[in-house]
């Protein structure tokens, strides 16, 4: 209603009437001030960037960095604190477009507070060299860039994590660190044996081994062996000038570990008159090491001028290790067979060092560009070793049985350096009609020298002997010029295309010292090369693309020298080998739905390469003794195939992901002499569906699924396939503000593995209750037990060639730990 306003005489008397007459009141529309409804749009899609922005998701605020990204679809975090997105590991770390930490994942995922981050961008990385041409001439890698929110950009903060438990666990950790708006200072160190990845305090769990994305599922420590680590670590990244970005890490770790196992080897060679033939190996085994190893990195980016940047990073390393094996075997070929043991200790020191630098001019002329990339490196061993292994024969093909007895004692010296150098220069120049042409040459030389001195040992009481015939030095070199051009061109606003050729003439030389004549084999190939990417909509695109390289064999396969150190497999190399060529395809098709909260993704490789080097295999006669060389041949071929699909059910609360791999393998190895193909494949399959209800109740259920199956170009044999299945549920409940509980529960299923022990089925069982106290929840008190029902045991298969390896280790079993987490926060006076 509109407002009335009338005025009327004041009287005085108390007895006195006031008409005011009729009163009447008109509508009024009046226009209220506006009221802006804010909705963040969750995901962004670029050309090579996804950005999700983390105020659209549900998770606990007060959770750090990884427990965020477990809420952002076709993003997963396995156990030990490994990522992958969209299906691949994410394999380097920025925050705000800088490396933090050396790019170290962990130490950002388990470090930065989730609310102290506004979005994160998962980037399809090609290299800088890539990224300043605009061609994607090699297979991209996943990096994970952390933008801050404006109010946390400066800021100081870290924690303090102390913790012990039952069989003698004990954890410690500490982390500062600082942000002052483009300059971050890092300092961190722990000590734990409770298989805690490195860098990642606050956490009492973990492992440091590269998982598959299949194995989300499994809630077991996948660490081989109980480990003592120890680990100190520091980093800066600060601009020293207004032209000059510096940034440098500094660590140092030690690993003690034990690890006790066994092994089944079979090698099968075929058939003869009826009967099978092969080797069955099985071993048992202890071994003791201690690894130390300092590590420095830095990066130089600067800006020469306004055309020009130069980026320089020196890299430099220095590992020590000792380690003691001890093995019981039994080797069966029919109705041959031995039995022995074997006792090996050793030290080994590996000094390396590289730089990179990346150099780019830009003209006047937009798009002409020069730019040039140098690489080089330095790698040593330094290795002692002395080995005692005792075998005894038995030979039951004649009556009575012929017993053989062997005794080996050597000492082996080994001391091996590898310098390499890598130069390419390119020029890009815009040509008519919207194209690109480039024109480039590459160096590649690679020096080894490397020598062996074998000693026998065999009557402890006199001094070593040499032996001449298992000792050697050895030089070799490869050297590679390729001289190539590609030309890229836009067909309209959504086709792009490339192709290109190169000539690359290659020689690989090697000579024993004293040699007169030095092998030399020159080479010379045709690299072709081809690209198409076709974006149907802003959504949806296909991409293709073909390359060729170049793969040398290595020093262990070319040293034309008997390495005898297993009695039971005798090693010579073949200093002939010619470098292998290799011919890849690889196209991906991607397809994003994001209104229904859905998205696809599927990926088709296949890899020809000629001149494969593969193991040359023969048996000694009557003996369960097999000899070792190398050969180039051709018919070797892999596919690999992978999809991912994710979706939102029913809400966004609820997600679906499945994803599953595809691959086949037509390994080639010669057996006594004859060529014989081995098909290998591997299928996973995987499904995971994630439940979030608001701050109060989140899980995740995963199952997965695999097929290891192997067959040779010989007769049907039994126990080449495998399968094995995970079911896995993980669950967290939030009690309140400052309760939490949590259960993990996997179920793994292990089926046509060779031996029993191998086709066990363990059940893993974690649980853990947390309580936060203290200003804004940053204190955190934690009970855990791990692994309740004592059965976290490693198994694992591997086929190659002629080989089928089954393995069993021990891993990190039952213990209950209590542990306190403190998070340090400190923000800058407001002025």
């Amino acid at each position: 209603m509109s407002i009335l306003e009338r005025s009327y005489p004041l009287y005085n008397s108390s007895t006195a009437k006031l008409d005011v007459g009729k009163l009447t009141m008109f509508p009024h529309v009046s226009l209220l001030k506006e009221i802006v409804i804010l909705k963040y749009k969750p995901i962004v899609y670029k050309q090579d960037t996804v950005q999700f922005n983390l105020d659209a998701f549900q998770f606990d605020r007060r959770a750090l960095l990884e427990e965020a990204l477990k809420a952002l679809p076709n993003v997963q975090v396995s156990r030990d604190g490994s990522v992958y997105a969209f299906g691949k590991p994410i394999s380097s770390v920025k925050v705000d477009g800088k490396r933090f930490f050396g790019g170290d994942v962990l130490t950002a995922t388990r470090n930065l507070p989730a609310d102290f981050v506004k979005s994160v961008q998962v980037i399809d990385f090609y290299g800088d060299e890539a990224t300043a041409k605009g061609i994607k001439s090699t297979e991209s890698e996943k990096i994970l860039n952390i933008v801050l929110r404006e109010d946390k950009k400066k800021i100081t903060f870290g924690q303090a994590t102390v913790g012990g438990g039952t069989a003698d666990r004990y954890l410690g950790s500490i982390g500062v660190n600082r942000f002052d708006n483009g300059k971050e200072y890092s300092i961190v160190s722990s000590i734990n044996n409770t298989n805690t990845n490195l860098f990642s305090f606050g956490s009492p769990n973990g492992g440091e081994r590269e998982r598959e994305m299949g194995e989300l599922a499994d809630f077991a420590d996948p660490t081989d062996g109980v480990n003592k680590i120890s680990s100190v670590g520091a980093s800066f990244s600060s601009p020293l000038s207004k032209t000059v970005n510096a940034s440098g890490k500094y660590s140092f770790t030690q690993r003690n570990n034990y690890t006790v196992g066994n092994s089944l080897l079979q090698s099968i060679y075929g058939s003869g008159k009826g009967v099978n033939t092969s080797i069955s190996n099985y071993e048992d085994y202890r071994i003791k090491s201690v690894d130390r190893t300092h590590k420095m990195d830095w990066d130089f980016d600067m800006k020469l001028s306004a055309k020009d940047q130069l980026k320089i990073s020196p890299k430099l390393s220095w590992t020590n290790s000792t380690s003691r094996t001890l093995k019981d075997r039994r080797i069966k070929n029919n109705r041959l067979s031995s039995t022995g043991n074997y006792e090996a200790a050793n030290s080994t020191e590996s000094p390396a060092a590289a730089l990179d630098l990346f150099y780019t001019r830009s003209f006047d002329k937009p798009g002409r560009k020069i730019l040039y990339t140098f690489h080089t490196d330095f790698n040593a061993l330094d290795k002692d070793e002395v080995l005692r292994d005792n075998n005894k024969g038995i030979d039951s093909t004649v009556a009575p049985p012929k017993i053989t007895e062997t005794f080996l004692n050597q000492m082996i010296r080994t001391d091996n350096e590898s310098k390499n150098i890598q130069s390419r220069l390119s020029l890009v120049e815009p040509v008519d009609l919207g194209g690109v042409l480039e024109i480039n040459y590459d160096l590649d030389y690679t020096k080894i020298d490397a020598s062996r001195s074998t000693f026998d040992h065999t009557n402890s009481e006199k001094e070593p002997i040499f032996i001449d015939s298992l000792s050697s030095k050895y030089n070799y070199s490869f050297a590679s010029n390729k001289v190539g051009m590609i030309y890229r061109q836009d067909v309209g606003k959504n086709v792009k295309l490339n192709f290109g050729f190169a000539v690359q003439a290659s020689e690989l030389k090697g000579a024993l010292t004293g040699q007169d004549n030095p092998a030399s084999y020159p080479n010379v190939n045709f690299v072709p090369s081809a690209g198409l990417k076709w974006k149907f909509t802003k959504d949806e695109d296909l991409s293709i693309d073909y390359y060729g390289r170049n793969n040398q064999p290595n020093f262990y396969q070319i040293q034309p020298v008997v390495d005898n150190t297993n009695t039971q497999n005798i090693v010579v190399g073949n200093g002939e080998l010619k470098s292998e060529f290799a011919n890849t395809i690889v196209s991906k098709y991607r397809k994003s739905m994001t209104g229904k909260g859905q998205y696809f993704e599927a990926s088709f490789a296949y890899n020809l390469v000629n001149d494969k080097i593969v193991a040359d295999r023969t048996i000694e006669p009557n003996s369960t003794i097999q000899k070792t060389t190398y050969r180039n041949t051709d018919g070797y071929f892999d596919i690999k195939s992978y999809y991912l699909f994710t979706a939102s059910l029913f809400s966004d609360n609820l997600q679906l992901s499945l994803n599953g791999n595809g691959d086949y393998y037509n390994n080639i190895s010669f057996i006594n002499d004859k060529k014989s193909f081995g098909g290998h494949i591997l299928i996973t399959q995987a499904i995971q569906f994630r439940y979030a209800w608001n701050d109060i109740f989140e899980a995740e259920l995963n199952g997965n699924y695999s097929l290891n199956r192997a067959t040779f170009d010989w007769p049907f044999r039994d126990n080449i396939t495998a399968h094995s299945g995970i079911v896995g549920l993980g669950s967290k409940a939030y009690l309140g503000k400052h309760f939490t509980m949590g259960l993990e529960l996997s179920q793994k299923f292990n089926a046509g593995y060779s031996s029993s022990w191998s086709n066990i089925s363990p059940t893993i069982i974690n649980a853990y209750m947390e309580y936060t106290f203290g200003r804004n929840n940053l204190g955190m008190l934690r009970f855990q037990g791990f692994d309740l029902m004592n059965q976290n045991t490693g198994i694992s298969r591997a086929v190659v060639g002629n080989d089928i390896l089954d393995v069993q280790n021990n891993r990190l079993a039952r213990y209950f730990m209590l542990s306190l987490n403190i998070r340090l926060q400190k923000y800058p006076k407001k002025s």
